[in-house]
């Protein structure tokens, strides 16, 4: 056995005399660097324009060292020791907290990827012209329904247009002392129900585009209980709500002859918005005299409100239900308000709100983003007579739209949520692709195409 010196690893001991010679190379894990070539380490770490070869090895050598290292034995690239990662686990999350985590992060992505790929549009996809629109802020004369078919009231007509060929139905005329005030189709789109500026309810047979006349007594054509004009109408089931200049809201069961189930008279003026929650269970009116009152569907007969709100400044037209939360409630001023305001109905609380300084004429949530779009009339900001996109819930500007030439009287959404039409006093209905996904490709899409997807059509 060797006797080995306390300093044998020490680098002064090894180089003290250079002509002795030890075969100890240094331990497996820490090697002596005494032994190594410093500065040809250096220099390979150091150098990145040419390669320093030992010189003991020729060329021969060295390229089948080198295809050893990249070439499988069936001669295919191959790199040996390259770090890949550890494979993703596929045990699958018992816990639900672990669940939900994976799909906020998942829901997370998927709306950022949507925001990073989509872009506005910067134009209509079409103009139809709407000849004698009635300029009046009160007025809800448009809606479109699950049949892909948008009903608008002209003057005293009113027309059904067709979205999948562009056909063009007039459904009725009154005389020249009378025209609709309100249009809503019910949830099937079988119906249509039309108030009158002379307070009459009528319900019309979209299909044989007849006056439907109760069953049980025929002599019954329209539905009773208002002395005004009835602005405002929805639907929640087979009960059809109205509201009126008379400031009452009416409850009518369509499917019995005595249809008034109950009647409300707590607006102290004219009853200009109604909206039906998603599930039913919630009535949202709003009137002239800047009040939102929030009704229970069960506690309706008893004139028992849940909620009412009295931040606004202004008449309270547009009212409008969050898809995805359905206890949230956009609600806008009119002309002396101009605010967006998001309510919580479940706690009676306001979210946020949002100045705009501009008549709030319309609102509509987008089902395929958090956003919500709102149509505008008269003010002072430039929100003036345009459409404008806001962040849910930031409520940060995301775009506007400035093309009508007056203000923007109403708005609504096609079924499929992608497409939006404005209706301005400038006698114009103007669709708009705002609330789709991103397009995946647009290459297809020529110069050509867009141009004339443009084109102007009159409504009649």
């Amino acid at each position: 056995m060797w006797e080995l010196q306390a300093d044998w690893y020490s680098p002064t001991r090894l180089l003290s005399d250079p002509t002795t010679q030890y075969d100890f190379p240094g331990d497996r894990f820490i090697p002596n660097r005494s032994l190594m070539d410093l500065d040809q380490a250096h220099c390979l770490l150091t150098t990145t324009t040419r390669k320093v070869f030992n010189p003991n090895f020729n060329e021969v050598y060295r390229q089948k060292l080198e295809d050893k290292l990249t070439l499988d034995s069936e001669g295919r690239p191959f790199r040996m020791l390259v770090f890949r990662g550890s494979p993703k686990s596929s045990r699958r999350s018992i816990r639900h907290i672990d669940e939900m985590q994976r799909q906020e992060v998942e829901a997370l992505d998927y709306s950022t990827k949507q925001y990073q790929f989509r872009k506005l549009p910067n134009r209509e996809t079409r103009i139809l012209d709407a000849p004698n629109i009635k300029n009046d802020y009160y007025l809800n004369v448009m809606d479109w329904g699950r049949n892909n078919i948008l009903a608008i009231a002209l003057g005293s007509e009113l027309y059904l247009w067709k979205s999948e060929n562009g056909d063009v139905q007039k459904l009725l005329q009154v005389g020249a002392d009378d025209y609709p005030t309100s249009v809503a189709w019910s949830g099937d789109a079988k119906t249509l129900a039309v108030g009158y500026i002379n307070s009459k309810l009528q319900i019309w047979d979209a299909e044989t585009s007849k006056l439907i006349t109760c069953m049980l007594n025929p002599q019954i054509r329209s539905l009773e209980g208002h002395n005004g004009r009835v602005a405002a109408t929805g639907w929640n089931g087979h009960i059809l709500t109205s509201g009126s200049e008379d400031k009452s809201i009416i409850n009518h069961d369509v499917r019995a002859p005595n249809n008034l189930i109950s009647c409300i008279k707590l607006h102290t003026e004219e009853v200009c918005g109604l909206k039906w929650s998603s599930r039913g269970n919630t009535l949202a009116s709003g009137g002239n005299e800047n009040l939102i009152y929030i009704w229970e569907a069960s506690k309706m007969s008893s004139s028992n409100f849940l909620y009412r709100f009295n931040d606004h400044c202004a008449a309270v037209k547009a009212l409008a239900w969050c898809p995805y939360q359905s206890d949230v409630l956009a609600s806008g001023g009119g002309t002396k308000d101009g605010c967006i305001k998001i309510w919580n109905t479940q706690k009676g609380t306001c979210i946020s709100s949002i100045d705009t300084k501009a008549q709030i004429c319309g609102l509509e949530w987008n089902r395929h983003h958090k956003e919500i779009l709102s149509g505008h009339g008269f003010g002072t900001s430039e929100h003036r007579n345009q459409l404008c996109l806001w962040r849910y819930p930031s409520m940060t500007k995301v775009g506007d739209f400035r093309r009508h030439a007056s203000r923007v009287l109403h708005l609504c959404q096609s079924p499929d949520g992608i497409t939006v039409v404005s209706a301005g006093a400038d006698e114009t209905l103007r669709f708009w692709e705002v609330f789709g996904p991103p397009s995946v490709d647009n290459s297809r899409i020529s110069d050509l195409d867009s141009f004339l997807s443009l084109k102007t059509s009159p409504l009649r």
